[in-house]
């Protein structure tokens, strides 16, 4: 899951272009050579066309990008704490050093609408948080009006929402929706799904205190139009998202985010699913509510 240039945003804002905030982004580049994979082990990497990669660069990333860019604040949410956890044996972690498992905490039973609310004020609470608030920017609701103001809002600190929703508003203009094969209206072309899901794959505290946190989440993504005869097909990313974090009204919540490409793996052999399977996979299989 870009509002680059081309959307008046100037040269450092949307993924397409650089990265999700408009600094720290790194780029892979993939050897040139044929027969060796960017490890140098020989292994078979999948042809990619310029086609798809103009998918994966110029569309995959889009659904949050604009939150970020609109969002990026000034960084002075952050606080001083190490953010620092007990490993079990009554000695020190470091920051963010927890593996992402369980911890024996329930997840949280709290709804702000269809997101869950009511995390704990500690490091797990943080990064509980952060997951969740990263699946919910990069869901199909976000390209309709409605549901986006209720995700942002349940999302954000209350002070910045009505400002960054008239930024995404301009956003998801009817040329961009058209862009990524919706409709002008945002509605899905008859007999193809529209996807779009972020799946957190861990999650990094790098710092906390009482009322603060700046945790990282690293996802993979999929976006596209999946059925037969789509011209925009369902490609996967990987990014990580930063959100910086407050401590509003006994809940934890997005002060300011960015984004930056990768860590991205070596692509298996795995056939591509037909256009078919990837809408029943879609329709099929819901979501998680990521808590740990």
């Amino acid at each position: 899951m870009s509002f680059g240039d081309e959307h008046g945003y100037g040269s450092d804002s949307g993924r397409t272009d650089e990265s999700f905030g408009g600094s720290g982004q790194t780029r892979t580049r993939l050897p040139d050579g044929k027969g060796t994979d960017e490890y140098g082990t020989g292994a078979r990497r999948p042809a990619r066309t310029s086609r798809s990669l103009i998918t994966v660069v110029g569309v995959v990333v889009l659904l949050i990008a604009a939150i970020a860019f609109a969002n990026r604040g000034d960084g002075s949410g952050g606080g001083s704490g190490g953010g620092s956890s007990d490993n079990g044996n009554g000695t020190s972690a470091g920051p963010g050093s927890d593996p992402t498992a369980a911890t024996g905490v329930e997840p949280v039973t709290g709804k702000n609408g269809a997101i869950p609310s009511g995390f704990a004020q500690d490091e797990q609470g943080a990064a509980s948080a952060a997951a969740n608030y990263a699946v919910a920017l990069g869901s199909d609701g976000m390209f309709h009006t409605a549901p986006r103001q209720d995700i942002v809002r349940a999302t954000h600190d209350p002070s910045t929402a009505d400002g960054l929703l008239n930024k995404l508003d301009k956003a998801y203009s009817p040329a961009f929706l058209k862009r990524v094969g919706l409709n002008e209206d945002g509605s899905t072309p008859s007999g193809l799904t529209f996807v779009s899901r972020t799946m957190p794959v861990g999650t990094k505290v790098t710092d906390l205190s009482s009322g603060a946190a700046t945790v990282e989440v690293w996802s993979t993504g999929l976006v596209g139009l999946a059925g037969e005869g789509s011209t925009k097909p369902v490609t996967a990313t990987w990014f990580t998202i930063t959100e910086k974090l407050k401590w509003i009204d006994g809940d934890w919540k997005i002060a300011s985010s960015s984004q930056s490409e990768g860590p991205t793996p070596v692509n298996g052999d795995n056939r591509a699913s037909s256009a078919d399977e990837i809408a029943k996979a879609v329709q099929g299989y819901g979501g998680f509510t990521y808590a740990r």
